[in-house]
């Protein structure tokens, strides 16, 4: 699992928009003027994995081989300073909808590619708006795994 969120933060890092890049240890959820981390920032999770066993490999050490499914959470958080009203000038607007343009670049960055030996390809399954009132736009981009434990 640590070489899944190393890997999935490498490729993160290509991407010069974030500030800030680590595993989600609750950062963002203390509501202060006071964040521990820089706007625009990316958090990486890895949630709800189910293993199924696949038996044992009796060419190597009898070890008990597992499949596993689960989800990455890429959380993308930006302080938004921009206003996004419909008669905002258009610079304002985009600088408030930056955020957008920084999730489709981790699309375009995550889904399709690898991030460790024996897995599949990260696949795209959801994103989630959290609504906050302080005036950070956050959104959770998901990403189904499949891998092999062994």
């Amino acid at each position: 699992m640590e070489t899944i969120i190393k890997n999935t933060q490498d490729k993160l890092a290509e991407i010069t928009d974030f500030k800030y890049i680590d595993e989600d240890t609750g950062q963002l959820d203390q509501y202060s003027p006071h964040f521990t981390v820089k706007f625009p920032c990316a958090l990486v999770d890895i949630s709800d994995v189910d293993f199924t066993n696949l038996g044992q490999d009796h060419t190597k050490d009898p070890v008990n081989r597992q499949m596993g499914n689960g989800l990455i959470k890429v959380t993308i958080a930006n302080m938004k300073l921009g206003n996004t009203s419909f008669k905002a000038p258009i610079g304002q607007k985009n600088i408030g909808w930056s955020v957008w343009q920084t999730i489709d670049k981790v699309h375009k960055k995550l889904h399709g590619s690898y991030v460790a030996a024996n897995s599949g390809k990260l696949i795209r399954s959801s994103i989630h708006r959290i609504k906050r009132d302080d005036g950070v736009q956050q959104y959770e981009v998901y990403y189904k795994l499949d891998f092999k434990d062994v």
